[in-house]
């Protein structure tokens, strides 16, 4: 009989379950007869005295019906695990049938010709040319948009129409850039694959055109000199912690790449010449190609203004004795997050108006208008790799006094009547604790 159960406020009808004692039971049919169980499994039995689990479904309006065996080879609970294991693959969207399908047909394959063997070994040959940040960014976007549908198939199999499939469910998140990445190291595999003999097309290389447009735009900047001066007002009086506020008043006057100033660690900011402070940041940390990350030519050094050794200072009281100047609030043997800076600028009312990395275009911008003869300088200041390799080559002395007059100038203009340090370093939310 059919019985009725609550679930979360709704009446939910459940179907007989079948059990080994009523299959036993049931005699041989004079005509095919269905034995139902729970959610679209049911045994088939035929006049002939087969028995034959089945499991209905619909995937895009169609209706699917599998055959998971047959009785008692596999068994009442053996069935109702097949059965769940579909579902499962229901729910993420994929057909269970295309699914068994694929992993027959990679079975019938020696492995390393599945597409996620070879993009491992794409993967692994080439890990040393990329920074560790990017090799796991790479292997990440595959291990999560591309192996669970196309990985165990083999690579000379996989069309253009399944990887359109498998970047169109990136899309549909609105990660558009995200898939455009991801089709791009999908083309690599493809070409490591047809340089191997392994496969003869690139399948992603063919969809490129069938991708949803991008419209790529600059990052959100103020750039009138009075309206940053509001920002830095706006931040400092805006709740959060001190040392994020420190963060970004520093960001501001020394127009560095976010990334590179949060993982500052206090080696590069301690000794620092009393007269003429310099900040080395280490080639190994700046955005550059990683065979040039170890060239000490290319460090880039920062010719700090009275005012960021003054944010230095207070820096210290709060993270002096951690590894980073800027430590993660929950754990200070890390650096801050990426978005700390960004949410308080949010939070300050700049949201999709002025981002941390805007400080560049506020610093170029305002500058350049100011010293239209210094484009060069200004460049530098902003560790822009000059066309001219000789000259890219020696930039670590190049203009370092005129660069030191452009940021006193730069912090001098900007910080124009803004809050004293010790009133922006008052009561902490939070005191940074050892690991």
């Amino acid at each position: 009989m059919r019985v009725r159960m609550r679930v979360s406020g709704f009446e939910k009808r459940v179907w007989p379950v079948l059990s080994d004692a009523k299959i036993r039971k049931t005699k041989v049919p004079e005509k095919p007869q269905k034995l139902a169980d729970s959610y679209g499994l049911h045994l088939y039995l035929t006049p002939a005295g087969g028995k034959f689990w089945r499991y209905r479904y619909r995937y895009e309006g169609k209706e699917k019906l599998p055959s998971l065996g047959e009785y008692p080879h596999v068994s009442l609970a053996d069935a109702r695990a097949l059965r769940d294991e579909a579902r499962a693959i229901l729910v993420s969207g994929n057909d269970p049938s295309k699914v068994k399908k694929a992993e027959k047909s990679a079975a019938a394959i020696a492995p390393d010709r599945s597409f996620e063997a070879i993009a491992r070994d794409w993967h692994k040959l080439n890990e040393t040319t990329w920074t560790e940040k990017h090799r796991g960014e790479v292997l990440t976007s595959l291990e999560v948009e591309v192996f669970p549908t196309l990985g165990k198939l083999p690579i000379d199999e996989i069309t253009a129409l399944q990887v359109l499939e498998t970047l169109r469910k990136i899309e549909a998140r609105g990660a558009k850039e995200k898939a455009r990445r991801v089709r791009q190291r999908m083309s690599a595999v493809f070409v490591y694959g047809i340089a191997m003999g392994i496969c003869e097309n690139d399948p992603a290389a063919q969809v490129q055109k069938a991708m949803a447009p991008l419209k790529k735009g600059r990052q959100p900047a103020v750039t009138d000199l009075l309206e940053c001066r509001e920002i830095i007002k706006r931040v400092e009086t805006t709740p959060g912690h001190p040392v994020t506020k420190l963060a970004h008043r520093l960001l501001a006057i020394t127009a560095l790449r976010p990334g590179a100033l949060i993982n500052t660690p206090w080696s590069e900011l301690n000794g620092l010449d009393e007269e003429d402070p310099v900040w080395v940041l280490p080639a190994e940390r700046m955005k550059m190609r990683l065979h040039l990350k170890n060239d000490d030519a290319r460090d880039h050094l920062i010719p700090l203004p009275a005012q960021a050794v003054e944010i230095i200072d207070a820096l210290r009281k709060f993270s002096g004795r951690q590894p980073f100047a800027f430590p993660n609030s929950r754990h200070a043997h890390k650096p801050m997050s990426e978005n700390a800076i960004g949410y308080l600028l949010n939070r300050a009312g700049y949201h999709h108006k002025h981002v941390p990395h805007g400080w560049r275009s506020s610093f170029s911008t305002i500058m350049n208008e100011r010293h239209p003869d210094s484009r060069a300088i200004i460049d530098f200041t902003l560790a822009h790799v000059p066309k001219d390799k000789v000259e890219a080559a020696y930039n670590r002395a190049l203009y370092l006094k005129q660069r030191r007059e452009l940021l006193q100038e730069w912090a001098n203009i900007l910080l124009v009547d803004q809050m004293p340090i010790s009133e922006v370093v008052k009561t902490p939310r939070r005191v940074f604790k050892s690991k």
